[in-house]
């Protein structure tokens, strides 16, 4: 029996080795839609070019969700397959994938495919991943593993901070006033992806070490008492050293990550946006 563990380039976990020869892990990419131009979000994509192109088109952009087609590519690749993928309020992904599912049973129904909405982005997909993988590692059935990775993405969140409202203003969220205002005064606008899978906005301040101190905060407010956390940054290594040193002050035993933002998570923050999951 083969397994495979698919996510969507949400996640910002670009390879998987994992001691298990019958376990693989793979991303299927979205695109980031820039005037005539179209980034693809794999390994070979240069985010700085793409951070670039954004900073300088002045249009609107887009991103687009993988096809089915792209999906079922995946899902016939092994006997038995969990697919992860972005918040469905936010993208067309889960959608997708569960299309591709359909199409893949339909002519092999011995597979076994779960599809699982992570209600959330970035570093939340990069721990219900590596949760999943050290469960089939540790022997756990297919189905008791797409079970429990369901009930522990229940149990994790995301904090961002954003720092850049260029893409917000562009794409007609934020009014070029604000947005100015806004960059001018050194704000910083702290959110959350709430348990139905959608952005909340929770807190401005001016500064990154007062937005930061305010995820410490938040974290001990939601009851985190230390475990793992996956921090992701946006040409951002500094903001999350910073991070990852609070996190270590204040709950010592836990297992900080630090990863470079996706394309598309890297689309969504914008420079210097950090990303949180914990």
């Amino acid at each position: 029996m083969t397994y495979r563990i698919v996510a969507d380039s949400s996640c910002d976990l670009r390879s998987y080795d994992s001691p298990l020869e019958t376990l693989t892990y793979a991303t299927v990419p979205l695109k980031i839609r820039v005037g005539q131009r179209e980034f693809t979000d794999n390994a070979a994509l240069d985010t700085r070019q793409m951070m670039d192109a954004m900073h300088n088109y002045n249009g609107p952009t887009s991103s687009a969700c993988p096809s089915p087609e792209e999906w079922a590519a995946e899902f016939l690749k092994a006997d038995c397959v969990l697919a992860i993928t972005i918040t469905s309020s936010l993208s067309g992904s889960y959608n997708s994938a569960l299309v591709a599912r359909d199409m893949v049973l339909e002519e092999h129904p011995e597979k076994k495919i779960h599809v699982l909405d992570s209600l959330s982005a970035g570093g939340e997909l990069v721990l219900i991943a590596r949760k999943a993988a050290s469960l089939l590692e540790s022997g756990v059935d297919f189905e008791e593993t797409c079970r429990q990775a369901e009930l522990y993405a229940q149990k994790y969140q995301l904090l961002f901070v954003l720092a850049n409202f260029d893409n917000l203003v562009k794409n007609g969220r934020m009014s070029r006033l604000v947005g100015f205002m806004a960059g001018a005064m050194n704000m910083r606008a702290v959110g959350i992806a709430s348990h139905k899978g959608t952005l909340e906005m929770l807190h401005k301040t001016r500064g990154e070490t007062r937005s930061l101190a305010f995820m410490l905060e938040e974290m001990d407010r939601r009851g985190f008492e230390g475990g793992p956390v996956v921090i992701s940054h946006c040409y951002n290594e500094n903001g999350a050293q910073m991070l990852a040193r609070g996190i270590h002050a204040k709950w010592p035993e836990s297992q900080v990550t630090i990863l470079p933002t996706s394309g598309l998570c890297s689309y969504y923050a914008e420079e210097e946006g950090i990303l949180m999951a914990f």
